[in-house]
């Protein structure tokens, strides 16, 4: 009797991971057309979207949460689910005609998609985001019944379902529309971008250019995180993927597992407003408040940099503290040497840059970054093949003119390229090797968007449920009322918000919720509409560097073998930049360049900023030339303080004690430095 090597129960795992598997292919292609082509409306591809994210969370995501088997019961739901989000495709005109005035089958399907969108989420990210959306949901359905100025007149069942359901205010709003156009073509950037090897270059030039430094293995940590964060805007993305190297090389040259875990998630988080690609809410602001994203991007960038200056500065001082050096100069890799070999990578990313500050919309600049990645990715590995440098010189000659077809003919040139290239490389076994590593970024572009999109889609319940009752307008006038006393109060209960939510939700809901209720409020009160808006998304981010619920810093504990809770209070001492910045932009607009102060008083708030987060650093490390006492720590936390509270005299009385602290500390490490020689 013969037996099969191999039972039922593998085969049947080995069928549903080919289901995925060309499930996450079909979502990343329908993406692609639609961004590239659109031909089907807005509408339409905002359903179908929302439709493949349930389709693949019920295929991966169990009943209880985190990814393993799924029922056949839970696969049917998500065929179904996709199955239902055609209905706005077939019955598109019948809907728009008869807009506000739902049939029973509208209902039917109405209902059953915001149940699945809010179990969807429940599996993703757990019952903290659906429990809140529920409440607002809550709200517009009964909050009729609510005593004093939180009441509203009321809304009928129907009236819920056509608003969350069928319009453009709720599962399909905003965040949808976004996570459709513009998030999932850079989150597929990016992921064809770490399959070519993004990921080594950036390692190996952060370790060639201060791997050998005091505190190298750190600062790696902080430079290849940055840099990733140019392609890929989630931290805890970039935690699980360069912390596998970063922690525990830092573990290996001294540094406490919880310092290296943070810097790590500190590192990491940082790459949501790094530009040029920043994370999923930059777009989505961008949306909202209707401007250009390259306005945001501009606006985020003096804070990034002084971000990242923070968190390289602390682990500078903590590697003085310490006493760590550095790798051995023979042990880091030439930074120039990775570069040379995968230089092409680059220029995808140079391309998109030069894109969305040129004016182009966000949609046409990755959609362009990601077609030239592919071209350059298969052209690569096309040209290892040819023999003579004026050969290869030739290819990519002729590569290039058929590729600036795009510009009279448009984007079917590249893919007709693209499609060129890769039959000439299934011709080749090393050239299907590519093809593979093509098809695997399709997959891990889908897989990643999930979250993301699951987020976007459920948080419109709260955008359709606020916008339907009005309730953000009461809310942020409750703001406004202290804001009229405190503009200061008023700041700190929205970061307050913004941190509390963030226990339990991801970056974008977080966003989304408090950009709806409170940066309109800080409008009022005359903060800049960038400004306010950048307040709320600092502080989203922040919430998952801050414990009890720290996501980054619990991304890293696996790796780093340590509590997530030690993580995130030494992340909190790392990022203080992160809760510093956003307070002094307030203050002093043109630290985001906003306002029409010019360069000059732009020169003079970063440098200010630069001179605070220096003090700061030093206050919470207690170090610099060598250790600090108590009352050095002191002086340079009050200078500080000084320097951000931007109030009349107090930025001369915070430049007066940090040249007195620091030429005191200066002095007295020189004179105990002379005394040991």
């Amino acid at each position: 009797m013969s037996t099969s090597s191999h039972s039922p129960a593998v085969e049947a795992g080995k069928g549903m991971l080919r289901v995925v598997f060309y499930s996450a292919i079909l979502f990343s292609v329908f993406q692609l057309v639609m961004s590239a082509f659109s031909p089907l409306s807005s509408t339409v591809v905002r359903a179908l979207h929302v439709g493949f994210l349930l389709l693949l969370t019920f295929l991966l995501y169990p009943v209880t949460g985190g990814q393993g088997r799924t029922s056949i019961v839970t696969k049917l739901v998500g065929f179904g689910a996709l199955a239902l989000a055609t209905y706005h495709w077939i019955y598109e005109a019948d809907l728009v005609a008869r807009a506000g005035e739902l049939t029973d089958a509208d209902m039917a399907v109405g209902i059953v998609t915001i149940v699945l969108v809010f179990e969807a989420a429940r599996r993703i990210m757990g019952p903290a985001l659906p429990l809140i959306c529920l409440v607002f949901m809550g709200y517009a359905l009964f909050g009729e019944h609510l005593p004093g100025a939180l009441a509203h007149r009321g809304y009928g069942l129907d009236q819920v379902v056509g608003q969350l359901a069928f319009g453009t205010e709720g599962i399909y709003g905003t965040p949808t529309y976004v996570s459709s156009s513009y998030i999932f073509l850079f989150i597929l950037f990016g992921a064809f971008l770490e399959q070519a090897g993004m990921i080594t270059l950036f390692t190996n030039f952060a370790l060639g250019t201060v791997g050998h430094t005091k505190g190298g293995p750190a600062k790696v940590s902080v430079v290849s995180s940055g840099l990733m964060g140019t392609i890929n805007g989630s931290g805890v993305a970039n935690v699980v993927t360069t912390g596998q190297f970063t922690i525990p090389l830092m573990k290996k040259f001294g540094y406490k597992p919880a310092f290296a875990g943070a810097v790590e998630a500190t590192s990491s988080m940082g790459g949501q407003i790094m530009p040029p690609v920043m994370g999923a809410v930059a777009f989505i602001m961008a949306e909202t408040i209707n401007v250009p994203y390259v306005e945001i991007a501009k606006a985020a960038a003096i804070p990034a940099m002084l971000y990242f200056f923070t968190v390289f500065w602390m682990v500078h001082l903590e590697a003085g503290r310490a006493g760590l050096k550095g790798l051995p100069k023979e042990d880091c890799p030439d930074p120039w040497a990775a570069v040379k070999e995968r230089w092409y990578l680059l220029l995808p990313l140079a391309g998109l840059v030069y894109l969305l500050f040129a004016g182009f919309t966000p949609m046409f600049a990755g959609m362009f970054g990601l077609a030239l990645t592919v071209v350059l990715i298969f052209g690569a590995s096309f040209s290892r093949h040819l023999n003579g440098t004026s050969l290869r010189l030739i290819f990519w000659i002729a590569l290039g003119l058929a590729c600036s077809a795009f510009a009279k003919v448009g984007i079917i040139s590249v893919v007709a390229v693209i499609a060129v290239l890769a039959v000439l490389l299934a011709l080749r076994k090393d050239g299907r090797a590519t093809l593979r590593v093509a098809v695997t970024a399709l997959v891990e572009g889908a897989l990643h968007a999930l979250p993301v999109g699951v987020a976007c889609a459920l948080v419109g319940v709260i955008i359709g449920s606020l916008t339907l009752t009005g309730g953000a307008t009461t809310f942020a006038g409750y703001i406004i009322q202290i804001g009229q006393d405190s503009l200061f109060l008023s700041l700190v209960l929205t970061m307050l918000t913004c941190l509390v939510l963030g226990m339990g939700i991801p970056t974008i809901p977080n966003y989304i919720i408090t950009s709806s209720i409170a940066a309109p409020a800080l409008l009022d009160l005359g903060v800049p509409l960038v400004v306010s808006h950048m307040f709320v998304f600092y502080f989203g981010i922040m919430a998952d560097l801050t414990p009890p619920v720290a996501l980054a810093a619990f991304a890293a504990a696996p790796i780093a073998k340590e509590t997530g809770l030690k993580i995130g209070v030494r992340a909190v001492q790392i990022a203080i930049a992160g809760f510093v910045v956003p307070y002094m932009a307030v203050y002093a607009p043109e630290l985001m360049l906003q306002g029409d102060k010019g360069l000059d008083a732009t020169l003079y708030v970063v440098f200010k900023a630069l001179l605070a987060v220096t003090l700061w650093g030093m206050a919470v490390v207690g170090h610099f030339r060598s250790p600090m006492n108590v009352i050095e720590r002191v002086l340079c936390f009050v200078a500080a303080a000084t320097l951000v509270v931007a109030l009349p005299v107090t930025d001369e009385i915070g430049f007066g004690m940090a040249a007195l602290v620091l030429g005191w500390h200066i002095w007295r490490s020189r004179s105990a430095q002379a005394l040991t020689v």
